[in-house]
């Protein structure tokens, strides 16, 4: 589920009030936020342009007046007697007189140059203690909104009746929040908006990292576990002001979301039903369960399911395994009916053609998903196995075994038949495993994720698998290094690149799949043309396609490479060139040689020789997999050999490097680095080892007495 299910109502709005608070209006010297000010009048600006209804409700006049009477007080006294009778507090009350001028001017100036006007409104809490000032208040404001007319309210504290009108809370209304609030009540508003410094609302200080900023606020969840650090630094409001007003308007059934002013579209994304801040509104206790688990709750679940799961015999995890293959094949149908729904989804939002491909479950395709379950399931018993036994010394045997990693944390986009790989690998080598899919194939993963956990017995638990609902809840999980063993991004290179840069967790996936297919001077015509054509068209969307077409000069004026070049246009493959190939072969210039089209695109260059295809694939690359078509077995070892990269082949279709086709029987993803799993990783790549060391009494005692024989043993896996 969406963090909070905006979309749906935000369709019926038509008036919306924006408050924005002092520490947004103003920076942290006092002086206005010019910039700030600027981006919010420009989307306001753009709002009333779209024909919606906006008053604007500001802070800032106390804080700019009390900024612009310091200066007075500095200018027209000695630097000397400023130095040593430091001014006294200034007047509340002077300040706001002072400040309100200048910030309605600031307003009247932004809104002109954007051909938008505004009207002025100073109230206090007296005047709606008046029937006919509320009348006459909703005439005037639906009179200014019919014309387009943006009114500005700010309560009036320069002449407000209140003896501590920075502290006392009673009355009808006590800061602009509660006037905002209040002004959303009186004009029948659709949406309350109220603009701060922070993100949202958090259940602690924003500043402590164990703070959790919450999307839906929830009474009878959240109002026990929030504590509000310090009010605002400049207003009299702070974040308990701005929950009390929302829970007021949401309770007169006015939605509101308390979110950043610092970003410059926040209002825009408000409206679009994107997830930024936090969402007030009466039915939020029906969308979100109060014991919703949290992110360190599924991961811990995860682990202690795990640890229960290795527990298991090698043949009840085996049959768990063909349970699951059963459950999927059986329920094919609903399967493949909730993901015509993501896929009809998806292509009503846009998505681009390589996202949809990866996204639909194609015919055939639960039955190859079952069969490769079945393959990991009758796969050797990963777990336990013996990798090196030695004698220490007289009776100290030591062992180093194979286990499980842990909890593995799978962030993957679109392809919802990757869940049904990785889950199927982790049961099998006994970790934990939480899930987190692309929204476009919510309810795809949803489906696949419910089947799965069904089949898995009580003893075990179903959190054993944990999916992730929001994407949200991703940087809580990336801070938990003490839970999850591992992350596997599964993705675009932003995805991945955000992940690494992000977590203490160690990281195991690919950035990019650049895969490169050089064509060398003596390679055979038809073979070339059967590769490269599978290469580039078999699956498109793959990470293990054909990106660059590198050709040997030799062949640049030969019947091959135009033939080559004629068969991908035929297959409707657009054709880029680097900067050889753009100006022999008049191809449109590539935008880069380090490229990922993940289409029916590819870049085709030209190089002198094998060595420069070697260079190129080093300095473009992303050491997914390579590939050299040639008759000539001494280059092609060299090639081999020399190109550093997971996977390089010799004469065969970069679609092979996958983990099904290598006999792994699935795979989480394909490695890049360099470091523990490299290619494919299938079991042995969610495997550690652990080492067991059985000895009779043995001590160590400064080494006295043990003469250490460090003897290999023949292994006996014992399982």
């Amino acid at each position: 589920m969406d963090p909070h299910p905006t979309r749906a109502f935000m369709t019926h709005v038509k008036r919306l009030i924006v408050k924005v608070g002092t520490a947004v209006v103003t920076r942290h010297d006092g002086r206005l936020a010019v910039g700030r000010l600027g981006a919010l009048c420009e989307q306001l600006k753009e709002l009333i342009s779209r024909d919606y209804e906006v008053v604007l409700v500001t802070s800032g006049a106390v804080g700019l007046g009390r900024q612009r009477l310091r200066y007075r007080e500095l200018v027209n006294s000695s630097l000397v007697d400023y130095l040593q009778n430091p001014p006294a507090e200034l007047d509340g009350k002077a300040c706001a007189a002072v400040g309100q001028n200048s910030l309605m001017a600031l307003y009247d100036t932004l809104f002109s140059q954007l051909d938008v006007t505004s009207s002025q409104h100073l109230v206090t809490d007296t005047d709606f203690k008046n029937d006919s000032f509320r009348t006459q208040l909703s005439e005037t404001v639906n009179s200014l909104l019919a014309l387009k007319v943006i009114p500005v309210f700010n309560e009036n504290d320069a002449v407000s009746t209140r003896r501590l009108p920075y502290e006392d809370s009673s009355g009808i209304f006590w800061d602009n929040d509660s006037l905002a609030g209040l002004l959303a009540m009186e004009v029948k508003a659709d949406l309350l908006i109220l603009l701060t410094d922070v993100e949202g609302l958090y259940s602690g200080p924003p500043s402590d990292p164990g703070s959790k900023l919450i999307h839906t606020y929830i009474q009878e969840k959240h109002e026990a576990e929030i504590s509000f650090g310090d009010k605002s630094r400049l207003g009299r409001g702070g974040m308990t002001a701005k929950v009390d007003a929302a829970l007021s308007a949401a309770a007169s059934c006015i939605p509101v979301v308390i979110t950043s002013g610092y970003a410059t579209d926040n209002i825009i994304k408000v409206l679009q039903g994107k997830p930024v801040g936090t969402l007030f509104h009466k039915d939020a206790h029906l969308w979100t369960s109060v014991k919703e688990v949290s992110a360190r709750e599924m991961a811990v679940a995860a682990r202690e399911c795990s640890r229960r799961l290795q527990t298991m015999k090698s043949e009840d995890r085996r049959k768990l395994l063909l349970g699951i293959a059963d459950a999927l094949e059986a329920n094919e149908g609903s399967i493949m009916a909730e993901n015509a729904a993501d896929v009809a989804a998806a292509e009503a939002e846009g998505y681009d053609k390589a996202l949809i491909s990866r996204l639909a479950l194609k015919p055939g395709k639960i039955a190859a998903l079952a069969k490769s379950i079945r393959v990991v399931a009758d796969m050797e018993e990963p777990i336990g196995r013996i990798l090196k036994k030695t004698e220490l010394a007289d009776g100290l045997i030591l062992e180093k075994t194979s286990c499980p990693l842990g909890v593995l944390l799978v962030i993957f986009e679109s392809r919802p038949d990757a869940l049904v790989q990785i889950a199927s690998l982790t049961i099998r080598t006994g970790n934990g495993l939480l899930l987190k899919g692309g929204k476009e194939a919510s309810r795809s993963n949803a489906i696949l994720h419910k089947i799965i956990t069904s089949v898995i017995p009580e003893s075990i638990g179903e959190k054993l698998i944990g999916l992730v609902a929001s994407r949200e809840d991703i940087p809580d999980l990336l801070k938990l290094d003490d839970v999850i063993d591992l992350v596997i991004p599964r993705g675009s290179n932003s995805l991945v690149s955000q992940i690494k840069s992000s977590t203490k967790i160690p990281v195991l996936g690919h950035a990019d799949g650049v895969c490169h297919v050089y064509v060398d001077k003596s390679a055979n015509a038809d073979m070339a043309k059967k590769i490269v054509l599978d290469a580039k068209i078999d699956y498109p969307a793959a990470c293990n396609t054909m990106e660059t077409l590198l050709v040997h000069q030799d062949l640049s004026n030969t019947d091959l490479l135009n033939e080559l070049l004629a068969e991908l246009r035929r297959e409707g493959v657009t054709l880029y060139g680097g900067p050889r190939a753009s100006s022999l072969l008049e191809l449109p210039k590539a935008q880069s040689l380090h490229h990922e089209y993940s289409s029916l695109a590819c870049t085709v260059e030209i190089v002198d020789d094998m060595e420069s295809a070697i260079d190129h694939i080093h300095q473009h690359g992303s050491s997914h997999t390579d590939c050299i078509i040639t008759e000539d077995c001494k280059v092609a070892e060299m090639f081999l050999h020399r190109v550093d990269s997971a996977a390089v082949f010799h004469n065969a279709s970069t679609r092979f490097c996958d983990g099904a086709r290598f006999g792994l029987g699935a795979e989480v993803g394909v490695s890049t680095s360099r470091i523990h799993a490299r290619g494919p990783v299938g079991v042995e790549g969610l495997l550690t080892a652990r080492w067991i060391l059985r000895g009779s009494g043995q001590v160590v005692n400064g080494d006295k007495g043990v003469v250490y024989r460090h003897k290999d043993l023949p292994l006996q896996t014992q399982i």
